[in-house]
């Protein structure tokens, strides 16, 4: 009955979606041992937040990345009740995995892995299955959930895998990557996909610095009075300032039409 509790809780709150996957079934082979994180843990939770559609294909990508902090804040919020709600209730201990940030930024990992593979993890939990854009593609919702987890000592059994080929193959996702980082079949080339989808990331930051580093101060002054410094400032405390939602878009897996 756990379980269910534990899902009916969840879906109470405005979760989208609950599964579970015991800890022996998660797999994967670039993030590190859940048990580095929490010692005794024997199964995931893994929550699924629906995006916003309209926002979503918006062109706009103001209002597209408002709406995935909007995703953001909610699953944070709901992924502390849980913990609370599963703590409390069973007596056990309970770890939390946000979306994106904090990350490991430490070499070699340089903040392109994350403590959990929430995709693994939500594959594993019965919450769908890869696409060609290797992201999960879930029965109802297509491409578009946004995924958190609990690590748990409580002992849960795995929601049954969906075992239906859900990825229809049609290469829009490739198609419509302007940064040509799903071309090779099986992996995201992660620098190629950062470049276009995180302008005012590290990397556009390092940019900056390096042309304003050496300009004189008439051409500094200048520089600071750019929409790109603007931009970049801005990120700085928004965080992770994402300008690409191409792949999930374009995804025509929707079980709700």
């Amino acid at each position: 009955m756990s379980k269910e509790n534990i899902r009916k809780y969840g879906l109470d709150l405005g979760i989208d979606a609950v599964g579970f996957t015991s800890i022996e079934d998660y797999r994967s082979e670039r993030s590190p041992d859940p048990r580095t994180i929490l010692p005794d843990v024997k199964s995931i939770v893994v929550f699924g937040h629906r995006m916003i559609d309209g926002a979503l294909d918006s062109k706009n990508m103001r209002v597209a990345m408002m709406a995935r902090m909007g995703v953001m804040d909610t699953s944070k919020s709901h992924l502390y009740l849980m913990a609370r709600f599963i703590e409390d209730r069973y007596k056990t201990k309970t770890a939390t995995v946000l979306s994106s940030y904090p990350l490991d930024m430490e070499a070699p990992t340089l903040g392109l892995i994350g403590d959990v593979s929430l995709r693994h993890a939500a594959v594993s939990a019965g919450l769908g299955a890869f696409g060609r854009h290797n992201l999960v593609i879930h029965p109802r919702y297509g491409s578009r959930l946004s995924f958190t987890a609990l690590l748990t000592e409580l002992p849960l059994t795995s929601d049954p895998p969906v075992t239906e080929d859900l990825c229809n193959f049609c290469n829009l996702c490739v198609e419509s990557c302007p940064g040509r980082a799903l071309d090779t079949e099986k992996r995201t080339e992660d620098l190629k996909c950062l470049r276009v989808s995180q302008p005012y990331g590290i990397g556009g930051a390092f940019g900056y610095i390096r042309r304003f580093i050496g300009k004189s101060p008439e051409e500094q002054q200048a520089m600071l009075k750019e929409p790109r410094f603007m931009s970049l400032y801005q990120a700085s405390f928004i965080g992770f300032h994402y300008h690409c939602f191409n792949c999930i878009a374009v995804c025509p897996i929707d079980g709700r039409k």
